[in-house]
C-alpha cells in the first residue's frame, strides 16, 4: 500500500451506477420487494437539538449475521423475472467497499473483511461481506470506552444522525404532505428500521460490480424511466471552527464522497451541529465536486489514488483467486478474508475454513443451480 503516490495513475472512472433492482426494509425492518420505504427531502429546520427525544428511539438492535441475506433475495427476483443470470465479478453491500477504497487514506483502524468465492458460467465471482465475529468485538470495545468528561455518549452522538435524517425527510413527496407533519417532524419518534436499498451495477476499469446500499431519500420524486435518480445521502458533522477541525471535515468528506459515489447519489446534505448537537447549519455538496473542495485546502487525500486503488485491489484478488481449481461445487468454493492489521500498511488475502455456503443462502444456492440447468 505504499508509498500512496504509486497508485497515483492515469485517472480512471467508476461506470455510472445502474439500479437494476430495489427492495425495502418496513418500520418493523421487515423485508419488502419495493420502494415502499423510499423518503422524500425537505430542508430542516435549524436551531434543533438533536438530543431531542433519545429517550424514546426505536432503534434497529443487531439480531445476528444477516449476511448477504436481503441482497440474495432481490437478485434471485430480478432473475427469476428476466430469466437471465445476473453477471459481475463481485456481489456485496456498499459498504464493504466503501471500507476497502477507504483504506489507501486509512492507517488508523484494523479492518477485517470475509470473502467467499463460488463459481460463475464463465468465471469466480466474489461475494463479499463483513466479518461479523470482528464486527462484534469492534462494536464492543467501542461500548466499553469510557465517554470523555463533558462529552455525549457515543450512543447519543449516533443518534443525532438519525435525527437528523427524521428531521429532513418526509414519508410522502412534500405536496402529497401536510403541512402539520412538515411542522411537527421534531416531534416524530426517531426509528432507524426503516430502509430503502438500492441494487446497482457498475463497472471499474474491466472489474463489474453488484452493489446494494441504504439510500437516505430522494430530493424529488423517483422516476421509472431508467433516467438516474436524484437520490440524497444525509450526513451530520461537527461545525469547523479552526484549522483543526477543518482537517477532520476533510477526512469525512472523504467517506462521504465514496459512499454516495459508489451507488450514484448525485448530493449529499450534511447537517452541521455544535458540541452539544444543535443544528446550526445545512449545507448541500454535489458528490462529484467533492474532491475539488478538498483540494483546494491541504488535499488530505485524492480521489484518483482511492480509485485506482480500488482498481489494483480488486484485480489483485481476480488474479489470486482464479489460480484455485475452476468449476468447484458449492460445497468446495473456498473462502477467504481479505484483512488489514492496525496501522500495517500490507493487505491480506488467505483461505480460511468454510465454503460458499457459509455466506451464501441455501435459497440463493438452489436457485443459481436450477437457473444453471435450464441455461444449460
Amino acid at each position: 500500500m505504499r508509498p500512496i503516490s504509486k497508485f497515483n495513475g492515469p485517472k480512471l472512472t467508476l461506470k455510472f451506477p445502474k439500479e437494476i433492482a430495489c427492495f425495502s426494509y418496513d418500520d418493523e425492518h421487515q423485508f419488502r420487494l419495493d420502494d415502499s420505504s423510499i423518503k422524500y427531502y425537505y430542508t430542516p429546520s435549524l436551531g434543533t437539538d438533536l438530543c431531542e427525544g433519545f429517550e424514546n428511539f426505536q432503534k434497529l438492535e443487531d439480531s445476528g449475521d444477516e449476511h448477504l441475506e436481503s441482497l440474495l433475495k432481490t437478485l434471485i427476483n430480478l432473475e427469476q423475472k428476466t430469466g437471465q443470470k445476473v453477471e459481475a465479478n463481485f456481489i456485496t453491500w456498499r459498504g464493504m467497499m466503501t471500507k476497502i477504497r477507504n483504506e489507501c487514506h486509512d492507517i488508523s483502524r484494523n479492518n477485517v473483511w470475509s470473502l467467499v468465492l463460488v463459481e460463475s458460467t464463465a468465471e469466480v465471482v466474489s461475494f463479499i461481506e463483513e466479518n461479523y465475529t470482528y464486527k462484534l468485538q469492534t462494536k464492543n470495545e467501542q461500548i466499553e470506552k469510557p465517554t470523555p468528561r463533558g462529552r455525549h455518549s457515543q450512543e447519543m452522538m449516533s443518534y443525532w444522525g438519525y435525527k437528523f435524517e427524521t428531521l429532513s425527510l418526509l414519508p410522502r413527496p412534500w405536496n402529497e404532505t401536510s403541512r402539520d407533519h412538515i411542522e411537527t417532524r421534531n416531534n416524530l419518534i426517531v426509528n432507524n428500521k426503516a430502509q430503502y436499498c438500492s441494487v446497482v451495477q457498475t463497472e471499474l476499469n474491466g472489474s463489474t460490480m453488484i452493489l446494494g446500499g441504504e439510500i437516505d431519500g430522494v430530493w424529488d420524486i423517483k422516476q421509472n424511466d431508467g433516467m438516474p435518480v436524484n437520490w440524497i445521502e444525509l450526513k451530520t458533522c461537527a461545525e469547523a471552527r479552526n484549522e483543526r477541525d477543518l482537517d477532520k471535515l476533510d477526512r469525512k468528506l472523504m467517506k462521504f464522497y465514496i459512499q454516495s459515489y459508489l451507488l450514484g447519489v448525485p448530493k449529499v446534505i450534511v447537517g452541521y451541529r455544535t458540541s452539544d448537537g444543535i443544528l446550526v447549519n445545512v449545507e448541500e455538496i454535489q458528490t462529484l465536486n467533492i474532491p475539488n473542495i478538498v483540494m483546494k485546502r491541504k488535499h488530505l487525500w485524492d480521489a484518483n489514488i482511492c480509485i485506482t486503488f480500488l482498481d489494483s485491489l480488486l484485480k489483485f484478488i481476480r488474479t489470486t483467486i482464479t489460480k484455485e481449481p475452476q468449476n468447484l461445487s458449492v460445497d468446495d468454493a473456498p473462502m477467504w478474508r481479505i484483512r488489514r492489521n492496525k496501522k500495517e500498511f500490507a493487505i491480506e488475502l488467505f483461505r480460511v475454513e468454510g465454503n460458499a455456503r457459509s455466506i451464501l443462502s441455501p435459497e440463493f444456492v438452489s436457485w443459481r443451480l436450477e437457473l444453471a440447468s435450464k441455461q444449460n
